[in-house]
Order: C-alpha cells, then structure tokens, then sequence
C-alpha cells in the first residue's frame, strides 16, 4: 500500500509542562506528520503547549485543534499565531471550530458561521500586516492599526472543524482543511467531500478532509477494541447524530447513553458492534489499524489524525508500535 495522506497525532492538554516535548520528539520519529494540540474548555491553553512542541521538533507541522471566536477575538488568536508560527520556523496551522461546552460558562454563541468567516478573514488581515481595516458585520479593525512583531512570511493554512454541512459550504470557499473530530468513517469522508464541491465550485476539491478518533493499537486487538468501545461510549450519542452515513437505532444510543451516565462504561462499550466501532474509533491490532487508513485514504481523506490513549498502556509504546508497525505499511 502507499500512502496519499498524512498522519497526525492528538495531544490533550493535560500534562505536565516538559512532557509535550517528550512526546512530540517520539511522534516525529515515529513518522508522524502533524501534531495537533486540544484547545478544550477546562484544560490547559494549547499555545504553552504548542510553544514547547514547536522548540522540540524540527519537521512536523503543529497547532490548535480548535480555537474559536468566542472565547477569543480574533486579534488575539492572530497573536497567537504569530508567535506559533514564528517559534515553529513556518509549521504552525489556524484551528478554528464553534467551540463547545461554553455554555457552562455563560458564552453565548450566536451566527457560527457568520463568526467562523469573520474570524478567519481578520486573522489573515492582521497576519498578513494589511492595516487597511476591516469592516464586517461582527467584527471591525481600524484601518491603520496592525500588531508591532514580527509576522509570519506566509500564512498559515486554515483549518475549520464541525460536521455540519452549511459550514463546510463556507469552509469550502475560505479554509485550506476541514475536520470531523470522532470519526473513522470513509463514508463521512465521501459525504464531505461531496459537501466541499457543492460548496464552492471553483475550489471546493482542493479543501483537504481530515478525520480524527479515539485510538487504540494494541498486539492484542481484542484488548485494543475493548479499552476503545468504552472510550466511545461516552461520545457516541453525539458523533452518531451527526454522522449522515450511519443509522444506529436509538434503543441502542439510549442504553449506551444511560450506562455512560451511571459510570458503567464497560457495559455501555459492550453494547458497541464491531462495524459501528471502526466508524468512531480506530482500534485493533496494527494490521487492522493499517486497514482502516487505507480505506480512508481510498475514500479520499488528507489527514488522519489519531487520538488517546493510544494504547492499552504506556501511550509511548503504542505510539512506537504505530511507528514501527502501522506506518510502514505505507512504505
């Protein structure tokens, strides 16, 4: 097999500081392509994190997966960017999504993607040392006003993360990358790219899809398929709404939901099918992993970006394992 697509790799922003460079040294060895760092509601911010990737690695290319404008005002994430991009010598690329959870801090989020185009539009204005100004309907920037650092020579590659189909309309026309996070699913890829060509004619097919899961490789497959059935219990109501391709009988979403609820999640895992599985999650042994991203890649997909725990165990050893044993299937 040869592969079309890159490899990526999911960090949460829980660890110590001195970690993420521990782990992103060991997924540039391993062959990963691009790391990607969390910007979830109750964890850590992702750019201390990315400032010390970035200083670690020499080749990957890094960023958020996602910011949103909500929590942020676009001058502030064009700050920040410039300082990834800058630390990153030219790696880093834009995450922006909706956002979720905020409404557990009062944040409303009204006109998402009137707030999603905006947002990109005055970060690459700023980005970009344009001081002409910017007058939409949400956000405004004086003209002659800019940032006083240094600025990145390009800009950096926009990635735009939901699964509804009038955003990825817009995204087809402004961003570089969209992403479905919790999917493993070819059939989705196809949809969205389907979505993408309708969205925007003229440039809809040069929008790269990326999907991402929860991740376990394991020697022992079955091991591996049942530490990430329960991982996807406590998402699966979610994702499985949004995924157009699947139709899972809501008996079952409401069992796993009500399990997941009671902290009984090996139960709820149990009640996960092996084919509804391999759509939410990439998990088995290497060989089946190295399946599943085939048939991704067949269905077109630009990145595949694997999320925790990664293994059983130690997730650096899974993360060797996928390195040494999934990877090279490519080759």
């Amino acid at each position: 097999m040869t592969r079309s697509f890159e490899v990526g790799l999911g960090i949460r922003s829980d660890h110590p500081f001195g970690e993420y460079g521990r782990i992103a040294v060991a997924a540039e060895e391993a062959g990963i392509d691009v790391l990607s760092v969390f910007a979830d509601l109750w964890f850590q911010p992702a750019l201390p994190a990315l400032l010390e990737i970035a200083g670690a690695t020499r080749r990957v290319r890094l960023g958020a997966a996602c910011w949103n404008p909500y929590s942020s005002h676009p001058y502030e994430l064009a700050g920040q960017m410039a300082a990834l991009s800058i630390a990153s010598q030219g790696r880093a690329y834009f995450g922006l999504a909706k956002g979720t959870w905020l409404g557990d801090v009062s944040i409303p989020q009204p006109r998402a993607i009137a707030h999603l185009r905006e947002c990109v539009d005055v970060v690459r204005l700023l980005l970009s040392g344009d001081r002409s100004g910017y007058e939409g309907e949400i956000y405004q920037v004086a003209a002659g006003v800019g940032f006083r650092v240094p600025l990145p020579e390009i800009l950096p590659p926009v990635l735009i993360g939901t699964w509804g189909r009038q955003t990825m309309a817009m995204a087809s026309k402004v961003a570089d990358e969209v992403k479905i996070g919790g999917s493993a699913n070819p059939d989705m890829v196809r949809v969205v790219r389907e979505w993408l060509a309708a969205g925007s004619p003229a440039r809809g097919d040069a929008v790269g899809v990326v999907v991402g899961a929860v991740t376990v490789v394991d020697e022992d497959g079955e091991a591996a398929r049942a530490v990430a059935r329960r991982e996807v219990a406590m998402y699966l109501a979610v994702v499985g709404e949004l995924d157009v391709t699947v139709d899972i009988p809501q008996d079952l979403l409401s069992e796993v939901t009500t399990l997941v609820r009671a902290d009984d999640h090996d139960a709820a895992g149990a009640l996960i099918p092996d084919d509804l599985l391999d759509r939410f999650a990439f998990a088995g042994t290497p060989d089946h992993i190295a399946q599943q991203l085939h048939a991704l890649g067949e269905a077109g997909v630009r990145r595949v970006e694997f999320g925790g725990p990664l293994g059983t165990g130690d997730p650096l050893a899974a993360l060797d394992l996928i390195g040494r044993r999934v990877l090279p299937a490519f080759a």
